[in-house]
């Protein structure tokens, strides 16, 4: 298991992950306290002095919880943008560098430069990848892990089968390999493990929690959503992702003209996010709003279980979502 020994005695092997406009401190303090990874992206601050100033919260927070738990709090991450296109990088960056953010997760771009930057305090960067070309790319720039974002998964999710691209680039790659997509279960975090990755990447559950930043009306669509009401296009974003029908329809787009080819007005290209939600597949397991905590609990004792009926050689009863 190369799960990396800086992130200590995890409750269990998952990470909340980082959700554009969508996760705080509130989440991540939360997450960690109960022994999972929290992570933020540092783009959901609109400044890096807002960015520095949820460094120290999050920072001063898991201090307290340490002192007052018996289990010491897993370690936070941050998610930034290495593209030529987020002006606040070097910035942010130093930020990160000087609060020693112990891990960092890439996206659209894999530096050398900060992967060295993060290795020079002694932090972990993990970079996300939706194929095995810009697996080895990131493996080339030498991060710690890569996080495979197959098919299903919130955001700007990939297209590959997890059983196609976590067996392929575990044939090579040595690091932490962590799974993405359509996962929203203890169960779900086990069979990732069992398919060969380290490490599990939820995003959709942890939209429809109390501390989550979204609206309550997001909340409400992911938990009342199916795996149908998710529609995979390139014509929002400009990047493959996954948004939910009905946002799309409430924005004035049709779903049927997209996945017939058709293209938004351009007037809804920036309402991507913001008015038009994004969810995984996953949403179809997610069926309640509860607390960070309560839900950490929940997918803690479903992954026990699954690893106890495994190691008996039993298959486990069938999960009910909650109500």
């Amino acid at each position: 298991m190369a799960v990396p020994a800086l992130f200590g005695d995890l409750a269990i092997p998952a990470i909340a992950s980082p959700m554009f406009l969508a996760s705080g401190p509130n989440l991540v303090v939360e997450v960690c306290k109960a022994g999972l990874v929290g992570t933020f992206p540092a783009l959901n601050q609109r400044s890096s002095k807002g960015y520095e100033a949820w460094l120290d919260e999050i920072e001063h927070r898991l201090a307290v919880a340490a002192g007052d738990a018996a289990r010491r709090p897993a370690p936070f991450g941050v998610n930034l943008i290495v593209h030529k296109s987020n002006a606040r990088l070097t910035a942010d960056l130093e930020l990160t560098v000087k609060h020693k953010v112990p891990l960092v997760i890439t996206s659209l771009g894999a530096a050398r430069e900060v992967v060295a930057a993060v290795h020079s305090y002694g932090g972990l960067v993990f970079h996300d990848v939706v194929n095995v070309r810009h697996a080895r790319k990131a493996a080339e720039a030498g991060v710690d892990g890569i996080i495979a974002v197959c098919a299903g998964a919130g955001g700007h999710g990939g297209a590959l089968s997890p059983f196609a691209l976590v067996p392929e680039i575990a044939s090579w790659f040595s690091g932490t390999i962590v799974l993405s997509g359509a996962m929203s279960t203890g169960r779900h975090i086990a069979a990732a493990r069992m398919l060969g990755a380290d490490m599990a990447y939820l995003g959709t559950r942890f939209l429809a929690t109390r501390e989550c930043m979204v609206s309550e009306a997001h909340k409400q669509m992911v938990v009342e959503a199916v795996a149908d009401d998710i529609i995979y296009t390139p014509k929002i974003s400009g990047v493959p992702a996954n948004f939910l029908r009905q946002s799309l329809v409430a924005s004035g787009i049709d779903p049927t003209q997209l996945a017939q080819g058709g293209s938004p007005d351009m007037d809804t290209q920036a309402k991507a996010w913001k008015t038009i939600w994004s969810a995984g597949q996953g949403a179809g397991s997610v069926r309640d709003i509860p607390f960070a905590a309560e839900l950490c609990r929940r997918l803690i004792d479903e992954y026990r279980a699954a690893w106890r009926f495994a190691d008996a050689g039993a298959a486990p009863a069938r999960i009910t979502p909650a109500a």
